[in-house]
């Protein structure tokens, strides 16, 4: 069964939670438990309709003030599909939570109130979808019941938000606007009745019809080595097998491939998902392979088609979502983990910080705070082998380690 997984975003009571919680109830994935104090706890506040945001806000005290604080994972499924929900927190403070929930995401449903519309903090959202090249972007217009189901109120917010679309430099994205109200269920998995005047789908079923096969970047192979696999048997004392995931394309018996960082040349002989054999590796897939030559491979190498080599250097530039409490400055040294690869990093320059409102840049910037995005270049101290972030989502993708404390401080996105 496919596994869809999807980022929310919004501002501070946008119903991010009551959407997610309508999705759960409409599609009888509630157990009953979980509904009977939804139910139990709607009734003590007085209200007059189940709070929906319960199913979700697990902190007391996002349940004391209404808001989401931390990313929460939800997990649901239908018949022909699974999901896995990140609900992430909307306020600016929490960037760093909204860049973690959407960075292995590979749908995103932007909530905006219709009685508000298109505010700063829908800016900062769409920015960061565009930076994590986030496909496909639902547009859900929130509470139009709040706005007499209004066609007129959804054309306004949807015209603004095409003007921030105009700004993206993600030219495949897909953006799909649904008018939706998450208390009443218009729009969410049911049809809504009360807005006839929109002819598209409903929530769940653009959701159910989104194809995960054309999400990921496609093309150039990127095999990282986890495990080298010697069985320790009389049968196998010759095997050696090297396992691992297949990312952006396929791998098929055959193929001429390359080991990096040694740049020995090999081809592949034969492919095992478990204990049976294939003739070609999908991508997404899991698998082991052996090489038809006796090559040294270890964790932590790539094996790539001859033909599709990536860059490999000691120095890069990327796009940095500053996640620590310390700031960062030029000079800074930290451990960046690149796939399974670990090496030390230097940070040559801040070359500018990045307004997430699509307002520009800011130069003359001496250090990161919490939440800031920017431009860094970094000098290491041996080459890894990378792709661009907009070529490849995985291979251009790293975090940063602060090597005294071991926190993750940053998110790093290749350019």
């Amino acid at each position: 069964m496919e596994v869809l997984k999807i980022a929310t975003a919004g501002s501070v009571d946008d119903g991010k939670s009551t959407l997610i919680g309508r999705l759960l109830y409409d599609t009888k994935s509630l157990t009953s438990d979980k509904l009977e104090a939804i139910e139990r706890s709607s009734k003590q506040k007085g209200y007059d309709y189940l709070d929906f945001s319960l199913a979700t806000d697990g902190l007391v005290a996002e349940r004391e003030q209404g808001i989401t604080i931390d990313v929460a994972h939800i997990y649901f499924s239908t018949a022909t599909k699974s999901y896995i929900i990140a609900d992430t927190p909307g306020h600016v403070e929490y960037t760093r939570n909204m860049v973690t929930g959407a960075s292995t995401s590979q749908a995103a449903i932007i909530l905006i109130d219709a009685r508000h519309g298109v505010i700063e903090q829908t800016y900062r959202h769409f920015f960061i979808n565009n930076l994590l090249r986030i496909k496909d972007v639902i547009v859900a217009i929130n509470k139009m019941d709040l706005v007499d189901f209004s066609e007129e109120r959804y054309n306004e917010i949807k015209a603004d938000f095409q003007k921030l679309v105009d700004k993206s430099d993600y030219e495949d994205q897909n953006i799909t606007f649904i008018p939706v109200s998450a208390l009443k269920g218009d729009n969410v998995v049911e049809k809504s009745t009360v807005m006839s005047w929109f002819k598209g789908q409903t929530l769940l079923e653009h959701l159910e019809k989104l194809d995960t096969k054309d999400i990921y970047n496609r093309g150039k192979v990127r095999f990282p080595v986890q495990y080298v696999i010697r069985p320790k048997t009389e049968e196998y004392h010759d095997f050696r097998g090297y396992a691992g995931k297949v990312y952006g394309g396929e791998i098929k018996v055959g193929d001429e491939v390359i080991v990096l960082p040694s740049e020995t040349k090999s081809r592949v002989k034969e492919i095992y998902f478990y204990d049976k054999k294939f003739e070609t590796a999908a991508r997404r897939s899991s698998c082991t392979i052996t090489l038809e030559d006796n090559v040294n491979v270890s964790r932590g190498d790539m094996i790539v088609k001859v033909d599709e080599l990536p860059k490999v250097q000691k120095q890069f530039t990327a796009t940095v979502s500053w996640m620590d409490a310390k700031n960062l400055t030029a000079g800074s040294k930290y451990v960046l983990q690149h796939g399974v690869n670990k090496v030390l990093a230097k940070v040559s320059s801040i070359n500018h910080k990045i307004e997430t409102d699509f307002s520009g840049i800011k130069s003359d910037i001496s250090s990161l705070g919490m939440n800031d995005i920017a431009s860094v270049s970094f000098q290491l101290n041996k080459p890894i082998f990378f792709d661009s972030f907009k070529e490849h989502r995985t291979n251009g993708a790293f975090i940063l380690i602060d090597p005294q404390s071991n926190n993750t401080a940053g998110a790093g996105f290749i350019e």
